[in-house]
């Protein structure tokens, strides 16, 4: 089995032309193939599929099997996939996820995607100020789904926080029956947010599209933030756009091939 392994903003997945190719088991592959160790290392499995209601369906399974709705730096990545390498000719896509049918925008320069733009459609701001409590200690956060849920906390200190012992907490905590991903962010300047964070399923990655985008929502409603800001994230930087409710969310940033390979069997 061929497949291709891509990056953006060094939230990295295995990608699997189904065009060409069937995965039986795309659970089981993505475990395997997600093993930085044993396996080709990702963060996870996506698939680039036939569809009827849209130019291209995805799914995407996390490294440890589960399946998400979507993960908005894969998408980016498939955009750049089927237009660079000749799937389609549009510098529009739309692009079918189990959040529904997201648009994308390729920017390229002769021939070749620069960077993609995502309408995310509007976030869901499921609450604001609620709390939790974990080893004792309360925390804020703002409960977003931007296609996957996401609890939003803001911190003094992204950098120094511990993501690793309380991620996981917060992560599988019985208020979340689904599990959430988590980011942990602070407000460094106007238009400029760090952020970290751990993802349902994968553990803290380089970059979340879908977090970035919930994190500027929860920003924009808590007053923290306006109309546009750049998310620095572990893997780089995400240009994120939205006015508030009511209005679609833009997500743009870069997307990359890393390597081609082949499975045997």
């Amino acid at each position: 089995m061929k497949f291709t392994k891509m990056q953006g903003i060094g939230n990295d997945y295995i990608y699997v032309n189904c065009f060409e190719e069937q995965v039986a088991d795309p659970a089981g592959l993505s475990r395997r193939i997600s093993d930085r160790h044993f396996g080709v290392g990702s963060d996870g499995l996506v698939l680039i599929m036939p569809c009827d209601e849209a130019d291209f369906r995805m799914r995407m399974f996390n490294a440890d099997g589960s399946e998400s709705e979507m993960c908005g730096n894969a998408t980016r990545c498939i955009g750049k996939y089927v237009f660079d390498r000749g799937l389609t000719d549009k510098r529009g896509i739309t692009l079918m996820t189990g959040a529904g049918i997201k648009t994308l925008r390729i920017r390229e320069k002769d021939g070749i995607t620069e960077s993609v733009r995502v309408d995310m459609g509007e976030p869901e701001i499921l609450g604001t100020d609620e709390k939790i409590t974990v080893n004792g200690t309360e925390y804020t956060f703002t409960r977003v789904s931007t296609g996957n849920p996401h609890a939003v906390i803001f911190v003094d200190d992204a950098d120094a926080f511990d993501v690793h012992g309380i991620g996981p907490l917060i992560e599988n905590d019985p208020m979340f029956p689904a599990r959430t991903n988590v980011e942990f962010a602070t407000v460094r300047a106007p238009g400029r947010i760090r952020m970290r964070v751990w993802e349902r399923g994968s553990g803290e990655t380089m970059a979340c599209g879908t977090g970035a985008c919930a994190t500027m929502a929860a920003a924009v409603v808590t007053g923290r933030a306006k109309e546009k800001a750049v998310l620095e994230l572990n893997g780089g930087n995400l240009t994120i756009e939205w006015d508030g409710v009511g209005h679609t969310e833009f997500q743009e940033g870069p997307a990359e091939f890393v390597f081609d390979g082949e499975l045997p069997g």
